[in-house]
């Protein structure tokens, strides 16, 4: 089987880490950012991730996805997530700030889905569309979205750790891990400890790579 992923989409990781977790035979497969037509061929939309399963056909969708990996040795170890509400709501708070500070990064850093000039041309283009900001003036502000994003956090104290948990992740874990890797990639973070050891736990769980080596 492959996974059609962008290495900085919070939906490909959701199906990501399940694969990671239940250390799935799966091959990962990075799409260029700008190649539409590679996505619409599979499923017709323009949607990462793409699981291609053992029989060739593709399906959609990163929950689909992390329940169809999670369930294909017949043992589904998932739990249900019961914080939907709160990761809502942080996700809300953060969201104006996060998207700030993540998206003039993805440039410069060296990921697999931004190989060639059009697919780096296509992300700015549309991204900066999407914030109303050009990535400059954004990355320039990055000291005020940080004190913004440093308060969210207060948000997450009802979080358990997964080691509080016999190490049994659930669908919370899936819809928010993938946010907080993400913002690994911005130096000078101030993850609370809880927040930070989290980030930790799961990502060795799931065998998912965070950029603290690569922040900018």
């Amino acid at each position: 089987m492959k996974l059609f992923v962008f290495d900085h989409c919070p939906f490909c990781i959701k199906a990501m880490m399940v694969a990671g977790l239940k250390r799935a035979d799966i091959e990962l497969v990075y799409l260029q950012n700008h190649d539409v037509d590679a996505r619409i061929d599979k499923v017709g939309a323009n949607l990462v991730p793409i699981l291609q399963k053992e029989d060739g056909s593709y399906m959609a969708e990163s929950l689909d996805i992390a329940a169809y990996i999670d369930a294909l040795d017949g043992n589904p170890i998932l739990a249900t997530g019961s914080n939907d509400d709160n990761i809502s709501t942080w996700s809300n708070v953060a969201r104006p700030f996060s998207s700030r500070l993540l998206y003039p990064r993805w440039m410069k850093v060296e990921l697999p889905e931004f190989q060639c000039e059009e697919a780096k041309a296509w992300f700015t283009k549309n991204k900066a569309a999407m914030i109303e900001q050009d990535f400059d003036d954004a990355f320039s502000k990055t000291e005020a979205y940080l004190a913004e994003l440093n308060d969210s956090f207060a948000l997450l104290s009802w979080l358990l750790l997964p080691s509080e948990r016999n190490n049994v992740l659930s669908y919370d874990d899936v819809n928010l891990f993938p946010s907080l890797r993400n913002l690994t990639v911005v130096k000078g973070i101030q993850f609370p400890n809880r927040i930070r050891q989290y980030i930790d736990e799961v990502a060795a769980l799931t065998a998912i790579t965070l950029y603290d080596d690569i922040a900018v």
